[in-house]
């Protein structure tokens, strides 16, 4: 698509806005009824493993979505993460184990493997450089909004009609996401046919070196990201909030309003400087919600929250795209998810285990949290304007031999 206009807002990038807010509601929809449908089956122990398998999955598949991005093209890579979204949901409802349950888990992390990688080089190819950021901040408004709006609609159908029928219509959502994305054009140029070669992933196409630092920052950020997940079902009915969903919906509505403001920012003052802003403020947050003991504190520091997760999420996936080269832009956007997913996964993963079930460990997990992200704001500070710059020099040499 040609770039040289400087329009963003064309019938293609709002039909892929409406794909992204129907698949996020499709996935999102669930989380906070899956820890009590996995203690009905006797897994009560396994409630880090419903976030973190997940990510496991979605880390593990995203140097192969990231391959296919860059050779088959945008669209199916999207396609497929959803169509995987349409399958397992329904198949939730067929499981009556633990380890079936955890063996799907396991694998509906193909879905935000690739649909995400492929979504995010689809906007890249579309827009100029210099509105890359606004962009992104549009694009991911409307997966916020299928963030905020998935948790709240899957716990009133599963209060009214149980939650077989949620599972049912998180894959309806997954379906008409796909059918939106028929409709589209690819962007990618000479794209190939997809043939069993291209699944085989070299050491070179894992991890793209240019995108190191946004990695970094990624997996630190969303650290925390996998704690709330698993955390804050627990921490809300412990302070006597009913709606599990809500803490959920209060800090996506936040991050919803600071989203098109925090995209234009990134373009205008730069990634970095507003990457130190959203670490910041993360950390608050956590403290906020270690320290709260009414709803009234839990969500005050989801306010905080969202709204360094606004300011994060478009300035940290422009800058990947900044970073990286033009012909294997899905693998540094993969790079960049692998990340993110391994800060999910792992955020949930030990929190559970520090949490372990006992209230009195809820503040000490948050503080913890608060800890790790902070060390995003000292590395912005102290250690990416040193190693990173002399890194991206010798990178940048490379660059201009290969152009």
């Amino acid at each position: 698509m040609d770039q040289s206009s400087g329009k963003i807002y064309t019938v293609q990038f709002w039909l892929l806005c409406m794909s992204n807010l129907l698949f996020s509601a499709s996935f999102n929809m669930m989380i906070p009824e899956l820890p009590a449908y996995l203690t009905s089956l006797g897994g009560a122990d396994y409630k880090g493993y419903i976030i973190g398998l997940f990510t496991l999955m979605a880390g593990l598949s995203r140097p192969f979505s990231g391959k296919l991005t860059d050779t088959i093209g945008r669209i199916p890579v999207m396609v497929f993460g959803s169509v995987v979204c349409v399958i397992c949901s329904l198949l939730y409802p067929l499981v009556s184990s633990v380890a079936a349950f955890l063996l799907l888990r396991f694998f509906h992390g193909f879905s935000t493997g690739f649909k995400p990688t492929g979504t995010s080089a689809y906007v890249a190819d579309m827009v100029p450089f210099t509105r890359r950021g606004e962009a992104m901040g549009v694009v991911g408004l409307f997966s916020t909004i299928g963030l905020s709006l998935g948790p709240s609609i899957g716990g009133s159908v599963a209060n009214a009609w149980g939650i077989m029928t949620m599972f049912q219509l998180s894959a309806v959502f997954a379906l008409l996401s796909v059918v939106i994305l028929i409709g589209m054009k690819e962007t990618l140029h000479n794209k190939q046919r997809f043939r069993p070669a291209l699944l085989k992933v070299s050491k070179g196409e894992i991890i793209e070196p240019l995108v190191l630092a946004p990695m970094v920052i990624t997996f630190l950020t969303y650290f925390s990201y996998g704690a709330l997940l698993t955390i804050i079902p627990d921490f809300s009915a412990h302070l006597g909030l009913a709606n599990k969903g809500l803490f959920f919906t209060f800090f996506t509505a936040s991050s919803i309003g600071i989203r098109l403001i925090a995209g234009k920012a990134s373009d205008r003052y730069g990634r970095v400087p507003m990457l130190k802003i959203s670490a910041t403020l993360m950390a608050i947050s956590m403290l906020m919600i270690g320290f709260a003991t009414s709803p009234f504190g839990l969500l005050a520091g989801a306010l905080v929250y969202g709204v360094a997760l606004g300011i994060n999420s478009p300035a940290v996936t422009a800058w990947t795209i900044d970073l990286g080269l033009p012909e294997h832009r899905g693998r540094a956007l993969g790079s960049m998810y692998i990340a993110l997913e391994a800060g999910i996964g792992l955020g949930a993963f030990f929190s559970a285990q520090w949490y372990n079930n006992q209230s009195e460990n809820f503040a000490m997990v948050f503080y913890i949290m608060a800890i790790v992200t902070i060390l995003a704001t000292i590395y912005l500070m102290f250690v990416y304007r040193n190693k990173y710059m002399r890194f991206m020099r010798r990178s940048l040499k490379i660059r201009s031999r290969r152009h």
